[in-house]
């Protein structure tokens, strides 16, 4: 099985309709962080708006967010809160070109699917069959580990057990990520494990409980804080495992969001939650596989982000949205409030690394 993109069909938009819809309408704002009435909000799909008459493309998109004109003829796409006043946003609530706007979502041309009215199991659940997703999911790893951006969104269960902590970072050392999100208890809970042996205090191979090992992740963030950095404690301990290791040592981001229920937070812990959210953009605006492993309200966030397109070298190609996770309603909630474009997979994260693991590098 060989990994290919699907090609992207563009519209035509030289057809009549297309030619007689007029140009997309603006209205300045007037108050900082305010859009104007009867704005425009963008989707996760390929919108085109029309401008002195030209079809334009907005890229880098996210959902929920408005198109901004800028005085070079580009779009931008800005959260609410980013807009200033000045900025012409684009007006609009139709989608059909007919406002000079037009969604674009069956842009990619794919295999046939069955067009039967009925059929079973057609839901993603614990009695899905994924053994083509796995497949699908190796090879496409295996061509964005030289041809695209591959970021990981991580919850602490990855690090909780002995193999699933060893086996990212072995998949992130040998060039399968390019940047992993996460929160202060990955970081906290891998840097427990690669000093300590423990992950809230249980041995992460045993799962058995250490005595007084619930201050364990206490010390940790403690004694992060006292080195000033994470290099600095990583170089301080001699730690040589982990997935923070691997990141500092490939020379990845690790970029960590805070939430209310931190404890430290470890020094590189974003704490104000829209300056993550600005760097967590940044990092969706250039990634094209996104892996979201057991944590729901990281999932939802990066869903919110991650639009099904980009354009790479000129060439409009899909962005891989991949969450796994053991519940079946975490990965049913990011359909319900991230995005329709996802491959979700009901499994136990420290299986699913191992075999992913194994199946793109080989056992070790």
């Amino acid at each position: 099985m060989s990994f290919s993109l699907p090609v992207y069909r563009s519209p035509d938009f030289d057809g009549d309709r297309f030619l007689a819809a007029p140009n997309a309408a603006f209205a300045e704002v007037t108050v900082s962080g305010v859009a104007p009435e009867g704005f425009h909000v963008t989707s996760i799909y390929p919108e085109y708006f029309k401008i002195h008459g030209r079809w334009i493309l907005a890229c880098p998109s996210r959902m929920d967010a408005v198109p901004v004109l800028r005085d070079d003829g580009a779009l931008d796409i800005v959260e609410f809160r980013n807009l200033v006043a000045g900025d012409r946003v684009v007006l609009g609530r139709s989608e059909d070109g007919s406002e000079g706007i037009f969604v674009h979502p069956d842009g990619f041309i794919t295999e046939d699917e069955s067009d039967d009215v009925f059929a079973f199991r057609t839901g993603r659940s614990r009695e899905t069959a994924y053994s083509s997703d796995y497949d699908k999911l190796y090879e496409l790893l295996r061509h964005e580990r030289d041809h695209g951006r591959i970021v990981w969104v991580l919850g602490p269960a990855v690090v909780f057990d002995y193999d699933s902590k060893h086996a990212l970072a072995q998949l992130i050392s040998l060039g399968y990520g390019h940047t992993v999100m996460a929160g202060n208890a990955m970081a906290t809970h891998d840097l427990e494990g690669s000093l300590i042996g423990t992950a809230l205090g249980q041995d992460i191979y045993t799962q058995k409980p250490r005595p007084l090992g619930h201050y364990n992740h206490l010390d940790i963030i403690n004694d992060v804080r006292r080195s000033g950095s994470l290099e600095s404690f990583i170089e301080d301990r001699g730690i040589q495992d982990g997935v923070v290791h691997a990141c500092i040592s490939a020379g990845i981001p690790l970029i960590l969001a805070g939430s209310i229920r931190d404890d430290g937070p470890l020094p590189p812990v974003y704490s104000d939650v829209y300056e993550a959210q600005d760097t967590m953009r940044g990092v969706i605006a250039n990634a094209t596989t996104v892996i979201c492993l057991a944590t729901q309200l990281h999932t939802i966030a990066t869903g919110n982000m991650t639009p099904s397109y980009t354009v790479k070298e000129g060439r409009v190609r899909p962005v891989y949205l991949y969450n796994v996770d053991v519940s079946e309603f975490a990965v049913n909630k990011l359909r319900d409030r991230g995005t329709l474009e996802a491959t979700t997979i009901v499994a136990n994260v420290q299986d699913f690394l191992v075999l992913l693991r194994n199946a793109v590098c080989g056992r070790r």
